[in-house]
């Protein structure tokens, strides 16, 4: 699985970088105690390791298009009036691989230029993980507003960067998000309007009859299913959210 062996050397890199640079460190170390005893201890370098592997599905969702994705579907789940169905579990599925989908020439231009000549001895570990974080930097910069990175920018002190490559990460990925949060809520918008109006004329209608006992909400959904299913509603969405990344 390259693209979670890439995504846990992105992090790993800059550790593995700081152990070369101090000389290289042991993983575990013997030491022998009064007796004969002998204890084995974990190393700072390990240590560290597992640090950043508990960051990892923090930066992976932070850094890909999964915040857009899970968003857009939690509000068509609303829409629809199924607040259970589908499940978390499906959303999160589901989002999970269109993020694979959208990530993949992205996360294989980061392994043939960065991870791939680190593992194979051509590629010292900070050279590595410049190259192979540089098309994720332009992944999230294609999708950033430039509003929102002036304002990160100005909250971090910085006047103006010199090229695309000069904005540090720190003020980059909550940029990211930020824009990613309000493209999400644009196409969820653009989503939820027709199932509104279903509401709308449903509910309208059983008020006009004199049915106000019965729940609009319980009328419309089948038919907000139905026109869901007959526009084939999933193929659209996903093929809209596909191509609403700028790569």
């Amino acid at each position: 699985m390259k693209r979670f062996a890439l995504a846990l050397l992105l992090l790993a890199l800059p550790v593995a970088a700081g152990a070369q640079a101090a000389g290289g460190i042991p993983a575990l170390s013997l030491t022998t105690g009064p007796g004969g005893a002998q204890t084995w201890s974990v190393t700072i370098q390990i240590l560290m390791l597992m640090t950043a592997l508990t960051l990892l599905p923090a930066l992976l969702l932070s850094m890909t298009a999964f915040t857009r994705i899970v968003i857009v579907l939690a509000i068509l789940r609303q829409a629809l009036g199924t607040p259970n169905t589908p499940p978390n579990q499906v959303l999160i599925g589901l989002s999970l691989f269109m993020t694979l989908f959208v990530m993949a020439p992205v996360l294989d231009t980061a392994w043939q230029d960065g991870v791939a000549p680190f593992l194979d001895g051509q590629m010292e570990a900070r050279p590595a993980f410049d190259h192979a974080i540089a098309p994720l930097r332009g992944f999230m910069l294609a999708q950033t507003r430039d509003a929102d990175l002036q304002a990160f920018a100005r909250i971090a002190g910085y006047q103006e960067f010199a090229s695309p490559e000069s904005v540090p990460l720190r003020v980059l990925i909550p940029t990211f998000i930020t824009s990613e949060l309000k493209t999400a809520f644009q196409i969820g918008f653009m989503v939820f309007i027709p199932f509104l109006v279903i509401d709308l004329v449903v509910a309208s209608v059983l008020m006009s009859m004199g049915m106000m006992m019965l729940s609009p909400m319980l009328v419309s959904l089948p038919f907000k299913i139905m026109l869901f299913v007959l526009v084939d509603g999933w193929t659209l969405l996903m093929g809209t959210l596909a191509a609403s990344f700028h790569t």
